[in-house]
């Protein structure tokens, strides 16, 4: 089992390239909006009741994925640097798979704030994430985040021995998902 944990800050590209790795290599794809988008028909994500669900829904397919089969699973996160609770977050997600003998991959996407902007707007993006159809709210939204987290790493940060930093500025989702294929033998 491969599990590639694609994390970076807000409209960077995560889903768009894994959908292309998905395409390219065979691994599922969980994007982190199929289970916020989810549970927005009922609780906003940012709610007590929309976390829990979240995260519960989260936990419960990760819990069969690591167990199961499959080739591998690509995951989307947006990671706060600055939060513990995403620290902890991702250390019980690489915990589970790694105790089921899974091989975890880190792929980080950085890419320029006025690419991002106009990347917030995209058909794809819309298409797969229903909560950002309201381009005004998610453009606050998107402005408060990158005003009050820190949504790359600094240099050394990451410390596994699979990770790959990619600015895709200007790089294509085709490209930046064969690096990650190419790098990491997928």
């Amino acid at each position: 089992m491969k599990l590639v944990i694609i994390f970076g800050p807000h409209a960077v590209g995560k889903m768009t390239v894994g959908q292309v790795l998905a395409k390219q290599t065979g691994l599922k794809l969980f994007h982190n909006h199929m289970t916020i988008d989810l549970v927005d028909h009922f609780f906003d994500y940012g709610s007590k009741q929309g976390k829990r669900l979240v995260n519960l829904f989260r936990q419960e397919i990760f819990e069969e994925v690591s167990k199961s089969d499959l080739y591998g699973l690509i995951f989307t996160f947006m990671w706060a640097f600055d939060h513990q609770g995403d620290w902890d977050y991702i250390k019980n997600l690489c915990d589970l798979f790694e105790s089921r003998g899974s091989e975890l991959y880190f792929v980080e996407l950085e890419a320029d704030f006025d690419v991002r902007i106009e990347r917030n707007k995209t058909p794809n993006r819309l298409a797969n994430k229903p909560t950002k159809r309201d381009i005004d709210q998610s453009e606050k939204i998107f402005r408060y985040l990158e005003k009050n987290y820190r949504l790359n790493s600094c240099e050394g940060e990451i410390k596994r021995k699979n990770y790959l930093r990619i600015n895709n500025t200007n790089l294509d989702s085709e490209t930046v998902a064969k690096m990650i294929k190419d790098r990491f033998s997928l």
